[in-house]
C-alpha cells in the first residue's frame, strides 16, 4: 500500500511539473515574442493600401452579404477540420473593432499571433505568413485601416470542439511549427525576385492555401506550394511550383496576367476563392505582379498530393 501511494505521489508530481513546464513554454511572450518596433516614423498610407490589397484583408474581414469590401465588420465563417472560425471585425470601431489598438498591439497580432489581451490567436489567421512583414510595413497597414469607416457589431465566437477551444494549446502548436523572423532578402537574387518572394510568402500568404497540411494543420514544408486539399474543404488547390502539374508551361507574363485579369493561358478564368485573390492582386502595381511571377517561376518542381479521382460523371 505504501509503495502504491509513493507511486501515485510521484506520478502526480511528474504531471504537475509537466503541466507547469507546458504552461511556461506556451506563454505567448515566450513562444512567440513580438519584434521590437523601434522608431517607425510617419506612416505611408499608399504602402498600407497596397499591403491591404496584397494581404487580401477584405476577402476575409469584409462583412458578408454586402457590396462594400471596405466594411470590415467580420463574420465570415471559415470551415476547417478543427471547427468553424469566424473572421473578426477589424474596422476602426473603438468597441467592436481595432479602433483602440496601438501599433504595438497590431504588430503583436500580425507578427506574433498574440492578442492585446495576451492570448494566442489561432493560425486560421495567417500570422504564420504575415510575420514576414517588418514592423514599419505593419504600421503602414494599420494606418490605412484607420482611414476606413468604423463598423458596429462583433463577429460570432469560434465554434470549436474540445480540446481545440483551449487557446493555450496553440502555444504548443507554435513551439512545433511557428517561426517569427521577418523577411530577409537573399543577396544572391535580384531585387525583383526578392520583392516577389516577400509578396508571395508574406502579405500574399499564397502558401497558406497552395500547400498540403499535416494532421495538426501545419504546412508540410516538403510540399510547400505543391497544392493539396482546400483548407476549408472546398475541393483541391492547384500546384503552383514548376512541376508538370503546376506552372511549368506558364510564362512569367502569363502568371502576371492571371494575377491581373484572372485569365489562364487557355483562356479560362479562375473561380472560387482564387477569384477573390485576383480582385486583390489586380490592385497591385504591374511591377509587383511581375515580381510575384518572377518568384513563382523560380520555385523548383515539387510533386504534391494527388488530386482525388472523380467518380462517375
Amino acid at each position: 500500500m505504501l509503495r502504491l501511494r509513493r507511486l501515485l505521489v510521484t506520478l502526480l508530481l511528474l504531471a504537475t511539473v509537466a503541466f507547469a513546464g507546458f504552461y511556461v513554454l506556451t506563454d505567448p511572450r515566450i513562444v512567440s515574442p513580438s519584434p521590437e518596433i523601434g522608431t517607425l516614423g510617419t506612416p505611408d498610407l499608399d504602402n498600407g493600401r497596397l499591403l491591404f490589397a496584397a494581404g487580401g484583408c477584405a476577402s476575409c474581414h469584409a462583412t458578408p452579404n454586402q457590396d462594400d469590401k471596405l466594411r470590415l465588420g467580420g463574420g465570415l465563417a471559415l470551415g476547417s477540420p478543427f471547427g468553424t472560425f469566424h473572421a473578426p471585425n477589424i474596422s476602426p470601431h473603438t468597441r467592436d473593432g481595432i479602433g483602440n489598438w496601438g501599433v504595438q498591439d497590431f504588430v503583436d497580432a500580425m507578427a506574433a499571433g498574440v492578442s492585446p489581451q495576451g492570448q494566442h490567436y489561432y493560425p486560421a489567421f495567417p500570422y504564420t505568413s504575415y510575420r514576414l512583414m517588418p514592423p514599419k510595413a505593419l504600421a503602414d497597414l494599420l494606418a490605412y485601416i484607420r482611414t476606413l469607416n468604423p463598423v458596429e457589431g462583433r463577429a460570432p465566437a469560434h465554434e470549436l470542439p474540445f480540446p481545440f477551444n483551449i487557446r493555450r494549446i496553440v502555444g504548443g502548436w507554435k513551439l512545433l511549427f511557428f517561426e517569427g523572423a521577418s523577411f530577409v532578402p537573399d543577396p544572391t537574387k535580384s531585387e525583383e525576385w526578392n520583392r516577389g518572394a516577400y509578396l508571395v510568402n508574406g502579405p500574399g500568404h499564397c502558401a497558406e492555401c497552395h500547400s498540403n497540411r499535416n494532421a495538426l494543420g501545419a504546412i508540410v514544408q516538403a510540399t510547400r506550394f505543391a497544392g493539396g486539399p482546400d483548407p476549408e474543404g472546398r475541393g483541391f488547390v492547384p500546384n503552383i511550383t514548376q512541376a508538370d502539374s503546376g506552372l511549368a508551361k506558364w510564362s512569367k507574363a502569363e502568371i502576371a496576367e492571371l494575377l491581373k485579369s484572372g485569365f489562364t493561358p487557355e483562356y479560362d478564368s479562375v473561380g472560387g476563392t482564387m477569384a477573390a485573390v485576383v480582385r486583390n492582386t489586380a490592385q497591385l502595381p504591374e511591377a509587383d505582379r511581375q515580381a510575384m511571377a518572377e518568384y513563382l517561376k523560380s520555385l523548383p518542381a515539387v510533386q504534391g498530393p494527388a488530386r482525388p479521382v472523380k467518380v462517375g460523371g
